[in-house]
């Protein structure tokens, strides 16, 4: 049995095993752009050789797969190490979630899906797992997760629990575009709220760190926010 290295001491590791060639091209190059270092593979043949050589600290697996089946892979990732693993899978049935969940998944997403909510499952993941570095800088931005704080150009910034948990998840989808729903879902847990409340936080959020600096947080009309480092 071997075990993973966390992001403690660089970007986090996923492995992404999943068998459509645009999904796992797609995923993996979202969650590189969010600041994870990821890696492919079709399907399970080698995973074990795959497993030591990469040495994820979370891996994405698709159900259906050619060979073994997501199912039986969780078995092989579990044999290898203490990593999280996300299902990700078109079978919404409720049998086949609690299947996942009790062979040992830690969440399960289900296709069609919105890649900011999958980018933030695996953040959520790695976070519980200790595998997300403490600290994250984005520009002149930093955030750190371990004491709950953020600091803009060098001074904290006085932000309620709530705002911080907005700008954690803006930070983990930095540069992609994020709706009101999505964010209310991650950090409120229902998104059948009212968008407003989102609107107030983010302009409270605003307002805080363009005291200390250029505008980072974005408005795309009629879409969502973004966050994004100010260009010297």
């Amino acid at each position: 049995m071997s075990s993973s290295s966390g992001g403690q001491g660089g970007a986090s590791r996923v492995l992404v095993v999943e068998d459509s060639d645009a999904i796992r091209e797609m995923v993996v190059e979202a969650l590189q752009h969010a600041g994870h270092a990821a890696t492919g593979a079709v399907d399970g043949h080698g995973l074990e050789t795959l497993l030591d050589g990469f040495r994820p600290d979370a891996v994405v697996l698709d159900v259906m797969i050619p060979g073994r089946s997501g199912f039986e892979l969780i078995d092989v990732v579990r044999d290898w190490g203490d990593v999280g693993i996300v299902m990700l899978t078109a079978r919404d049935g409720l049998p086949d979630r609690l299947r996942g969940l009790d062979g040992g998944a830690d969440d399960y997403v289900v296709k069609p899906f919105e890649m900011s909510e999958l980018l933030s499952r695996v953040g959520a993941v790695l976070r519980r797992r200790g595998s997300v570095a403490a600290t994250v800088q984005i520009g002149d931005l930093l955030l750190d997760r371990t004491a709950g704080v953020a600091t803009r150009a060098g001074t904290p910034l006085s932000l309620t629990a709530t705002e911080l948990k907005v700008l954690e998840f803006l930070v983990d989808q930095r540069g992609r575009i994020v709706s009101a729903a999505q964010i209310l879902t991650t950090v409120w847990g229902y998104s059948a709220y009212d968008d407003n409340l989102v609107h107030v936080h983010i302009s409270s959020l605003r307002r805080k760190l363009e005291a200390h600096g250029p505008r980072i947080v974005h408005t795309v009309r009629g879409i969502g926010y973004r966050l994004q480092a100010a260009t010297p």
